[in-house]
């Protein structure tokens, strides 16, 4: 499946039920973006010169600065306020929440574009036709629906070949081990609630080795921990 010589990346990885609902989802690397970065304009302002007063108005000022010199000093009252800015906790809750509502809103375009691949390939090639993949210039995404309607969602490179016996082994001999013969797992592991999901350890471990060895992956970083 790997080109001799070539290491491929894997990008991330998608479970979703027989409602919609995404029960799992693990990232590992970035989808590359080719889209040019935006430079900002520096803009230089040029303060006019200041030319010197003509000699009557120097009068003027000497004459009003000996008089403020001469009149009583004032008594001037300082007030100083200290404004206490957001802590760690706080920014560090906040960019959880922004990862998390990324990563949630993420899951449903990938699902919502899928709904509507396997919908168009059914009207053009008939009742019978399967949706597998399809590839853009920066990633390729890999579709594989069991017979109980959950649905496996790999992106992976574009250079990558197919994926559907990896995505069925994921699901024969991962999914169905650890989490459907799990005797404490739930029937359905969606609930709407955003804290249902896939929460099995051995399923963590053996999808990571079991990617490792086909891709060239580093330490994953998870986009939404289930409990």
């Amino acid at each position: 499946m790997q080109r001799e010589g070539v290491p491929l990346t894997l990008y991330s990885f998608y479970i979703f039920d027989r409602h919609t609902e995404c029960i799992y989802s693990k990232k590992w690397t970035p989808i590359p973006s080719t889209a040019p970065s935006s430079s900002g304009n520096t803009t230089s302002t040029q303060q006019p010169a200041t030319s010197n007063p003509p000699s009557s108005q120097r009068s003027s000022v000497l004459s009003a600065t000996a008089s403020s010199a001469q009149a009583p000093p004032q008594t001037t009252t300082t007030t100083t306020t200290t404004t206490t800015g957001p802590t760690s906790h706080s920014l560090s809750a906040s960019s959880a929440l922004r990862a998390q509502t990324k990563a949630t809103n993420d899951a449903k375009l990938i699902f919502g574009t899928i709904f509507s691949l396997r919908r168009l390939v059914r009207q053009l090639g008939g009742a019978d036709d399967a949706f597998l993949s399809y590839r853009t210039a920066e990633y390729k995404l890999h579709y594989f629906e069991t017979p109980s309607q959950l649905k496996f969602v790999l992106l992976t490179d574009p250079r990558t070949g197919s994926m559907r016996t990896v995505l069925h082994q994921v699901w024969a001999t991962l999914y169905v081990e650890f989490v459907v013969k799990n005797p404490l797992a739930p029937v359905e592991h969606g609930g709407g609630d955003g804290k249902s999901g896939v929460g099995n350890e051995l399923f963590e471990g053996g999808l990571e080795t079991f990617m490792s060895s086909i891709f060239n992956i580093g330490q994953p970083q998870v986009l939404q921990q289930h409990a």
